[in-house]
């Protein structure tokens, strides 16, 4: 697309701003609409839509079409969805632009890649009002760049990238698959942990696993000798996997380092968060060496002779220990937190060295698996990048730039 003519996005467009609420008014009658958490990447949200009052003008004015964009004007500014006509009873408000193509100009899904690429390149928020809640004015969204090449080019290229979407959207249900399966033979081997109809002993955590809390941040160390590493946080530790895409470093003592160095097989496990993610944790695989673990991470090291890293990982997971830890935990506005006293305390099912052997088999087939898919996931996102970007770049970003007056 390099060297492709660069128009003002409203003179292909008709830019509607949506209706503003109005809690006073009582004319009209009671339809939903889209509002800004509804307008999603790509697509619509309409599981919860909220209403508001339209009168027979605004349902005129405020219409939508299939095919229509719908432009986060604050929070993600530019965040863009098409309207596919999921109902035909809805309408948006003031916090949504929406953008309806002049006749025969724009190819709908040309024209939302192209306003995504831009959203993610900063093209909008270049746009936006000084104060401190950024938002995008009609007017200026008005004058922002959008490219216009002939029809038939703009369907090629959406195409395109519609196709190179659905490689990566593949990928991504396929490794939901492993888990699935990853599930269901934990099911088959041990039953359903909450009636734990194969009768397996329960123990204590602390009975089969020696508990340990990390490193506090911003400590102050007095002129001791100090050394920095990487450690582990809780952005890190999901739930069933780790993230090691962002890792971070931090200043401890050397003896620090040895009170908290990870070992391969350790669980880790996060103290507290959303409700319905506390506990999440996963097995340690010895990816970094030295690496240690912040105070908001408990670690979890079996007795391997009783309990295998695995199974832990999973029966602490599971509904049985989700549970445990909502009854146990802290709550405090919305977030929850459990302390060391009841971590040693939650229940473990102890089947057999045997079967948790089979079950720990079946988890390095599958992680070896959606370690190839993580691998052509990554290359799937790396290569629909560079077709975006190579479809809408301009040489040396010139054509990025926001017009002169903006």
């Amino acid at each position: 697309m390099s060297g492709l003519q660069l128009v003002p996005l409203g003179s292909v467009f008709e830019i509607q701003l949506g209706k503003m609420l109005d809690g006073k008014s009582t004319a009209g009658d009671r339809f939903p609409y889209l509002a800004n958490r509804n307008v999603q990447w790509g697509t619509c949200d309409i599981t919860d839509l909220p209403t508001m009052l339209f009168t027979l003008e605004d349902r005129e004015r405020f219409a939508l079409r299939p095919g229509d964009l719908l432009v986060c004007e604050g929070g993600e500014v530019g965040r863009t969805a098409i309207w596919r006509g999921e109902r035909s009873d809805c309408y948006f408000q003031k916090a949504v632009h929406r953008l309806r193509a002049r006749l025969g100009q724009v190819v709908p899904e040309f024209g939302l890649r192209y306003m995504q690429w831009a959203a993610s390149r900063g093209v909008f928020a270049r746009l936006t009002t000084s104060t401190s809640i950024a938002h995008l004015t009609k007017e200026k969204l008005e004058i922002a760049p959008f490219p216009l090449p002939a029809m038939s080019v703009q369907r090629r290229i959406a195409a395109l990238l519609d196709e190179a979407d659905a490689l990566r959207r593949n990928r991504r249900e396929s490794r939901k698959l492993l888990d699935d399966l990853l599930r269901a033979t934990f099911h088959d081997l041990f039953g359903d942990p909450i009636t734990n109809p194969k009768g397996w002993p329960t123990v204590r955590l602390d009975e089969v696993a020696d508990i340990a809390s990390g490193v506090t941040k911003g400590r102050k160390f007095a002129g001791q000798q100090t050394v920095t590493v990487p450690y582990m946080r809780v952005a890190n530790v999901q739930d069933g996997y780790l993230r090691l895409d962002e890792v971070k470093e931090i200043e401890v003592l050397p003896t620090d380092v040895e009170a908290c160095r990870l070992r391969a097989g350790d669980v880790l496990l996060t103290e507290g968060g959303d409700p319905d993610k506390l506990g999440r944790g996963a097995v340690w695989g010895g990816q970094i060496d030295p690496c240690i673990h912040q105070n908001h991470i408990f670690r979890v090291r079996c007795r391997i002779d009783r309990l295998l890293p695995d199974f832990a990982s999973a029966i602490l997971g599971s509904e049985l220990g989700k549970r445990y830890f909502l009854r146990s935990a802290k709550q405090t506005t919305g977030i929850a937190s459990i302390n060391m006293t009841q971590l040693r305390g939650a229940p473990i099912l102890l089947p057999s060295i045997q079967h948790q052997a089979k079950f720990a088999a079946v988890v390095a087939s599958i992680r070896a698996s959606e370690a190839e898919q993580q691998a052509a996931g990554a290359e799937a996102d790396r290569l629909f990048s560079s077709l975006v970007h190579s479809c809408f770049a301009q040489p040396s970003e010139a054509k990025e730039q926001v017009p002169d007056g903006v």
